[in-house]
């Protein structure tokens, strides 16, 4: 760090104007040459990094407290137990003191220069969110790989379809809004998922004044990108959410998704163990019951409770009170699929299905509030 990067510290208290939130996961290489980045942008004074880091493995939270012993501009919020981008970024916004917050990635990959420009529309007074655009004269996204660009744009057109959001790039992770106009609509906004901008412009639309600045794009060169499949199903679910008005919680479809593949599970292990001689149809079906909850065990702390997701001796708890709480369905599931297959012809898969899915909402609401303790 510079020295007037060290000595910044005493001003910024008092004309803080800038809260630069910047959630991170594994990102120690980019740290310092972000801060350094973000002091020759934006000056010795009147701003502050918020990094919300998810408890990084490779030593990340660390990394921002050594910079921070020195630089009172550097703050750091480990969050243990809890994982992903929308939650880190809600958390940060809120923890903010400044009057205006950005939101960028630490990856190096958003241009810190845009910021002063994003920062003059907010205290002009002629927008409520300004957000970074690859998409527009001036933006660049060529640093994307083919498939990436194509997943991005292919998700761009989805929502201009489905949502109609008005914005060129509503998957943008990089934009800044004014700090008051985020706190009534903070307890609207789902902590699961990795496109946070998305839900902040549907819920606000019609009542914020929303402009747009380009920026381009840059390579990687420290660390891994964090986009996976399981990051684009997150997508698909909120956008699902914000189709049905609200109606349905983006968690709620990630369990329905894991219910479906349970489905599916639940059937096989019926068949088979009807095949290996399993007698009468009540033990087969006890059989496929546990075997579909294991399944949909694991699957859920991977996907559906991803930020909250248990390890170690957490799992293994867990999964006992998974069992224990899901089997007053899993009863109501046995009983009833029983009573179907031997008074509707003994179709099994119809009197099977029937079952597992009465069972599906009562597994939900009790998964949320006692296994991994949601809101």
């Amino acid at each position: 760090m510079s020295s007037g990067a060290n000595g910044a510290g005493s001003g910024a208290a008092h004309d803080l104007r800038l809260s630069v939130v910047l959630p991170t996961f594994r990102e120690r290489g980019n740290v310092a040459e972000l801060v350094r980045r973000l002091d020759g942008t934006l000056g010795a004074s009147g701003w502050e990094a918020i990094f919300v880091d998810d408890d990084s493995p490779d030593g990340t939270a660390e990394t921002v407290k050594n910079i921070a012993a020195h630089d009172p501009r550097v703050r750091c919020l480990r969050r243990v137990g809890r994982r992903g981008l929308a939650g880190a970024c809600i958390e940060g916004i809120l923890s903010s003191s400044a009057p205006f917050v950005a939101v960028m990635d630490a990856d190096l990959q958003h241009d810190e220069k845009v910021l002063p420009r994003m920062l003059a529309r907010l205290e002009g007074g002629s927008a409520d969110l300004v957000v970074g655009t690859r998409y527009v004269a001036g933006g660049d996204a060529s640093a994307f790989s083919e498939s990436r660009s194509l997943i991005s744009k292919l998700a761009t057109k989805m929502v201009h379809r489905l949502l109609g959001a008005e914005i060129s790039d509503p998957m943008s992770g990089f934009f800044m809004l004014r700090r008051d106009r985020f706190d009534p609509i903070a307890g609207q906004l789902s902590p699961v998922g990795f496109k946070i901008l998305l839900d902040i412009v549907t819920v606000a639309r019609g009542h914020w004044r929303i402009a747009e600045e380009s920026y381009v794009f840059a390579a990687r060169k420290e660390g891994e990108s964090k986009f996976n499949v399981q990051i684009g199903l997150e997508f698909l679910g909120l956008l699902l959410a914000k189709m049905s008005g609200g109606v349905l919680d983006p968690r709620f479809i990630f369990f329905a998704l894991v219910g479906s593949v349970g489905l599916v599970v639940h059937l096989l292990a019926l068949k088979l163990a009807m095949l290996s001689g399993a007698e009468p149809f009540r033990t087969a079906q006890w059989i496929a019951t546990f075997v579909a909850m294991t399944s949909n065990f694991f699957l859920n702390n991977e996907l559906t409770y991803r930020d909250r997701r248990l390890k170690g001796p957490a799992l293994l708890k867990g999964l006992a009170g998974f069992y224990a709480f899901c089997s007053l369905g899993a009863l109501a599931n046995v009983d009833f699929a029983t009573t179907l297959f031997y008074t509707d012809r003994q179709v099994w898969w119809v009197a099977g299905a029937s079952g597992a899915l009465m069972s599906a909402l009562w597994n939900y609401a009790m998964s949320s509030m006692f296994i991994w303790r949601t809101r």
